[in-house]
């Protein structure tokens, strides 16, 4: 049963059924011009001029001009009176009660102010003699932060030597950026791999089209159908070759396929989370992909969803032993990290299994 609706404490049901246009025919302009002054329609597409209560029935009296607008206000201004004063100012008098600041806090015991310590003539002998330098690798390795900057301190860690001229007062200044040579262009020729893969030559193992751009569609298709019949390729790496949905379904049908990939990476494309969840359900046909990575896609946020689905299809894989993909929640990163351990653990059990029995 639903409360009815109250305004200042009295019962708003009784006027539900009343027709508000038929009140506001009854009303004259008057009326209506006063309503219109209490109540203010709270609606954006409204000018401020017909929202605001104020209105001025005064005839314009001209264009606006600035500069005597101001000079009006100015001159007004000048020829309003001050206000009273109820006591004149006198010079050199307190007006009023006057303000006294608070005590000002005890102040801490000076930095130079020595703290009698017994360390024992040989420590006291050693700091005695130990230069500056030596005194900030101490307070490095005992962990006083705060007695030195960062570069004094991870040059302590280092072994490095002290910043010349950097003291306790000295003021650290901004690292240097390193500059690091462009990454070289993948050097690998579409046509040339897909040859290869095709003639399925033995010691070509590790497919790599990283970063090249412009793959056509035609050309993942060969590559994919070559696959299918491919037995001696491990290392599959598409990473930012512009991978779609559709050429995700084309891959998964190829790990279906092929029982000799080993590692597989399309990190840095655009498939959606549902081609993902394709991908990862594919490696159980043959449990034999050890290595997923499929990280930085278009999609940042798989979705709880997503992400509880992907659980599920890892905890049914008994080989795969890592997986390079971002979840957001606690739950799915926690069972995944434990599931690939225990694959990790069962396969060293057996490769030591192996090796006694042999």
């Amino acid at each position: 049963m639903t409360t009815p609706a109250k305004l200042y404490g009295k019962d708003l049901s009784e006027y539900e059924e009343i027709d508000v246009d038929e009140l506001l025919n009854k009303l004259s302009a008057e009326e209506i011009n006063i309503l219109a002054k209490e109540v203010d329609p709270d609606d954006s597409f409204l000018p401020p001029s017909q929202r605001c209560s104020y209105d001025c029935e005064k005839d314009p009296t001209g264009p606006l001009n600035r500069k005597q607008l101001i000079e009006h206000i100015n001159k007004q201004a000048i020829e309003t009176p001050d206000k009273p004063e109820l006591k004149p100012y006198i010079p050199g008098t307190v007006r009023g009660k006057k303000w006294i600041p608070p005590p000002q806090p005890v102040k801490e015991q000076e930095a130079n102010e020595q703290i009698a310590i017994d360390l024992g003539d040989e420590y006291e002998q050693a700091l005695s003699s130990a230069t500056q330098d030596e005194i900030i690798d101490l307070a490095a390795i005992l962990g006083f932060h705060s007695m030195m900057n960062q570069d004094q301190y991870h040059a302590s860690l280092l072994n490095k030597g002290q910043p010349l001229g950097l003291g306790w007062d000295g003021i650290t200044k901004a690292t240097k950026q390193k500059i690091f040579p462009m990454e070289p262009p993948n050097p690998s020729d579409p046509d040339e791999t897909i040859q290869k893969v095709e003639d399925d030559e033995p010691k070509y193992i590790d497919l790599n089209w990283n970063n090249i751009k412009n793959v056509s569609h035609d050309k993942f298709d060969k590559l994919f159908k070559a696959l299918e019949k491919n037995t001696h390729l491990e290392t599959l790496s598409l990473a930012n070759t512009g991978l779609t949905d559709r050429e995700a379904e084309k891959l998964a049908e190829l790990l279906e396929k092929n029982d000799t990939i080993r590692v597989v990476n399309v990190e840095t494309n655009l498939i959606t989370p549902s081609g993902i969840v394709r991908l990862i359900k594919s490696l159980l046909k043959l449990k034999s992909v050890e290595e997923f990575r499929a990280s930085n896609q278009r999609s940042q946020v798989l979705g709880n969803k997503i992400e509880m689905e992907i659980t599920q299809l890892i905890e049914k894989n008994p080989t795969l032993l890592r997986l390079g993909l971002h979840l957001e929640y606690n739950d799915a990163r926690h069972r995944i990290a434990t599931h690939l351990q225990r694959n990790i653990d069962t396969k060293r059990r057996l490769a030591r299994l192996a090796v006694t029995s042999s």
